[in-house]
């Protein structure tokens, strides 16, 4: 990405019996940036790889990623992330955040953020949860009249389109908003 530019990528996976996806970004002029998000959706005996790579060589540059995985039946997924800010890099602000849904107690996820920073003024975070759905929600919504299938799969998709929110053309949005549907349970 070189100056003042702007990169957005957006992933998406669901199925396949074996998916990588690798994604290598370098901001390599001053004042860019970068958003990288992704959304995989695994089932049955699936495995969705997703490697990203971050280099922020050049000053005052951004970099903003949110992956976010739901996996169910014996499904494995991987989180490989990884933010490069080089020593002429000052002014750096990277953002990366994993957010896992296990669905299924045989579902696997291997997440690895990681930040290797070699600049001293710079603004970076980086983290990982894995979680499953949260009872007192699923009992909120119970309570309130939904069944629990209802209420398990309003809040996967809520999960999910945080994602999805974050595609900028209206028409792919309300599509994959729709498609969501069919893939979670």
């Amino acid at each position: 990405v070189a100056r003042d530019g702007n990169f957005e990528n957006i992933a998406i996976s669901r199925g396949g019996g074996l998916v990588r996806n690798d994604i290598n970004t370098v901001l390599s002029g001053e004042n860019a940036q970068c958003t990288i998000d992704g959304l995989f959706i695994s089932d049955g005996t699936e495995h969705i790889d997703n490697h990203t790579s971050i280099d922020h060589t050049m000053p005052h540059c951004n970099s903003f990623q949110l992956y976010k995985g739901i996996l169910s039946g014996r499904s494995t997924g991987v989180f490989n992330g990884k933010i490069f800010v080089r020593q002429d890099a000052q002014k750096t602000d990277a953002k990366q955040s994993n957010q896992n849904l296990l669905l299924s107690s045989d579902a696997t996820i291997n997440t690895k953020p990681q930040l290797e920073i070699w600049a001293d003024d710079v603004r970076c975070t980086h983290g990982a949860t894995i979680g499953q759905l949260d009872t007192e929600a699923m009992f909120y919504l119970q309570s309130r009249g939904f069944s629990k299938d209802v209420a398990r799969s309003l809040l996967t998709h809520a999960f999910a389109n945080e994602v999805v929110e974050h595609i900028g053309y209206g028409p792919l949005q309300e599509r994959l908003s729709a498609e969501l549907e069919g893939w979670l349970p």
